[in-house]
């Protein structure tokens, strides 16, 4: 089967998972519909599941960095972000852009440390 995307969505190397952006989009690659909080959360499944799909979980994420096109989105993110990973969270780098893919609003990436 061949991808749309000449990449995994995760890929591990040792004990190190890397984690390709993830956009919240359906498995149809269409944009969740209900706004910026349900894109964001959908991202935030997208992450968890291509972490599942190399054995890692979202307790194993130290970094993760969210491209907002909206820098003002900032406080759902930090919601959704709250919800999604348990106390002590990962370190977290937020970047404003101009456009990301199917005009989606959040896309987020990952490294994680599963030993």
């Amino acid at each position: 089967m061949t991808s749309e995307h000449p990449y995994p969505a995760a890929f591990r190397s040792g004990d190190l998972v890397s984690v390709s952006g993830r956009l919240g989009v359906t498995d149809a690659g269409e944009l969740v519909p209900g706004g910026f909080d349900a894109e964001c959360a959908q991202a935030f499944d997208n992450l968890d599941a291509a972490l599942k799909s190399v054995g890692a979980s979202r307790s194993d994420v130290v970094k993760v960095v969210a491209y907002l096109t909206d820098i003002a989105d900032r406080p759902g993110l930090n919601t959704v972000y709250e919800r999604f990973f348990a106390e002590p969270r990962p370190a977290r780098t937020c970047v404003g852009v101009a456009s990301l893919p199917y005009g989606a609003a959040v896309e987020v990436e990952a490294l994680a440390r599963d030993v």
